[in-house]
C-alpha cells in the first residue's frame, strides 16, 4: 500500500481542519477544447470555491491554462468515438502522476473517462486511494475498445469506489461491457459565466456554432442548411478542426470563421447570437454546449439525438431536428428567427434549464460523493483485511 494510501485511511476520516484534498485527472490535453477538458477545469473551479483543495491532473501541450493544474506531459492524438482524442501515456506519464500523488497525499482521486490510458490507469494500478470514476463517452450499441480489453479492465473497475455517468446513455456503454451499474450525474454549466459580460454584435441576427468541425458536430450540414436560408442572417463558426479547410474552402456569403477563441469570446458571441445551432450527427453523450447556449440567453436549435434530449426538449427549451437533415435544418433555422415570440418563450425556459445544471449545484454534489467514496474505501480495504486474516 502507498503512503498516501496509508495517510488516508489512517487520518481522513478525522483529520478535516485541513480542506478536502481532491485531484481530478482528465485523460485529454487542456491545450486542446473539448466537453471534458471543460467540466474537469470547470468543476475544480467551483470545488475550490466551497473549500475544497482541488487540483487537476492532465497532459499540457504547452503550458498549463490556469493555476492549479500539473502537467503530465505533452499528448499524442489518438482516434476515439468518431473523434481524435489528444493522450498522453507511457512510463513518464505514470511515473510523474504518482510523484504528484506522492507529494499532494489527496484524500480521493476524480478520474474522468477512469479506463483511458496514461494518468487514471496509473493512479488505479498505483494506489489503493478512494477513486470516483466519471464515464463520459456515449455511442450506438457496445464500445468496442471496452470489449476489447474487458479482462485487464476488470480489476480496475473494482477498484472505483463509486462509479458515475454524465448521461443514461455514458451509463448503457458500462452496463452493457461490464454489467456494473452508475449514478447518473449530468455535466455542469457555470451559468454566471455566460449570463452576463459583453455582446459581440453583427449587422443582421447571428447564428452561432461553437465546436470541433468534424463528421460528427455536423458542422457540414448546418453550412449545407446556411446555404439558401433565404433570411438576413450571418453564421458566427466557433472552433477548428480536420475539416476546416475543406468546410471554409466553399466560401460561403455571410459566414465568418472565428477559429479558436477565448472562453469569453465566446461567451460574448453566444450572448450575442440569436441563434445557437448544435447539429452534432451522434457520439454526444450530453448538451453541456446546449446548456452554454440557452445560460447565454440564445435560442438554441439542435439535433434530435441522446445526448441532447437529456437537456433540451423539443419545442420547450429548444427547437430540435432529425441529425444529418439539412433540409429539417433550415427550415427550423427559419422558423425561430421568424418568429420573435417563439424566440421569447424558448430563451425564457433554456434559461430556467441551465439553471438546475449550474456547476456550483455539480461541485456540491461531488462534494458528497468523494466523502462516500472515501467511507466506501475504507470499508473495502477493512474486508479485504479480514478475508486476509481468516
Amino acid at each position: 500500500m502507498s503512503t498516501a494510501a496509508g495517510n488516508v485511511e489512517g487520518n481522513v476520516a478525522s483529520d478535516r481542519q485541513r480542506p478536502l484534498r481532491v485531484m481530478l485527472s482528465c485523460s485529454y490535453s487542456l491545450s486542446v477544447f473539448g466537453g471534458v477538458q471543460g467540466q474537469v477545469l470547470g468543476l475544480a473551479r467551483a470545488l475550490r470555491e466551497l473549500g475544497v483543495d482541488a487540483r487537476v491532473v492532465a497532459p499540457c501541450d504547452g503550458p498549463p491554462p490556469e493555476p492549479g493544474i500539473v502537467s503530465i506531459g505533452p499528448s499524442t492524438k489518438f482516434p476515439s468515438n468518431g473523434s481524435v482524442a489528444p493522450v498522453a501515456a507511457g512510463h513518464a506519464v505514470a511515473r510523474r502522476t504518482l510523484e504528484f500523488i506522492r507529494v499532494f497525499e489527496p484524500d480521493v482521486m476524480h478520474l474522468h473517462e477512469p479506463f483511458s490510458p496514461g494518468a487514471n490507469h496509473a493512479a488505479l494500478m498505483g494506489t489503493q486511494l478512494p477513486a470516483v470514476g466519471t464515464f463520459h463517452s456515449a455511442r450506438a450499441g457496445k464500445n468496442g475498445w471496452y470489449e476489447t480489453l474487458r479482462a485487464p479492465i476488470r480489476p480496475l473497475m473494482r477498484k472505483l469506489d463509486v462509479k458515475t455517468a454524465v448521461s443514461a446513455d455514458a451509463a448503457r456503454q458500462v452496463t452493457l461491457t461490464f454489467g456494473e451499474e452508475c449514478e447518473i450525474v449530468p455535466n455542469g454549466v457555470p451559468v454566471e459565466q455566460f449570463a452576463s459580460g459583453s455582446i459581440a454584435h453583427a449587422p443582421h441576427p447571428a447564428i452561432v456554432f461553437v465546436g470541433r468541425h468534424e463528421p460528427r458536430k455536423g458542422l457540414g450540414v448546418l453550412l449545407d442548411a446556411f446555404d439558401g436560408l433565404g433570411r438576413d442572417a450571418d453564421l458566427w463558426v466557433v472552433g477548428d478542426g480536420p475539416q476546416h479547410g475543406a468546410l471554409r474552402a466553399r466560401r460561403l456569403p455571410g459566414v465568418e470563421w472565428l477559429g479558436t477563441v477565448s472562453d469569453e469570446e465566446k461567451a460574448a458571441r453566444l450572448r450575442g447570437a440569436t441563434v445557437a445551432c448544435f447539429p452534432a450527427v451522434d457520439g454526444e453523450s450530453f448538451g453541456v454546449v446546449l446548456l452554454e447556449g440557452m445560460a447565454a440567453g440564445a435560442t438554441v436549435v439542435a439535433s434530435d439525438i441522446d445526448g441532447y434530449r437529456t437537456v433540451a426538449r423539443h419545442d420547450q427549451e429548444a427547437v430540435l431536428v432529425p441529425p444529418n437533415d439539412p433540409d429539417a435544418l433550415r427550415d427550423a433555422l427559419r422558423r425561430v428567427l421568424d418568429d420573435a415570440a417563439l424566440r421569447e418563450r424558448l430563451v425564457a425556459a433554456g434559461r430556467a434549464r441551465a439553471d438546475e445544471f449550474s456547476m456550483a449545484s455539480l461541485a456540491r454534489r461531488f462534494r458528497e460523493i468523494y466523502e462516500q467514496a472515501i467511507a466506501a474505501n475504507q470499508e473495502r480495504h477493512a474486508r479485504e483485511a479480514l478475508e486476509t486474516r481468516r
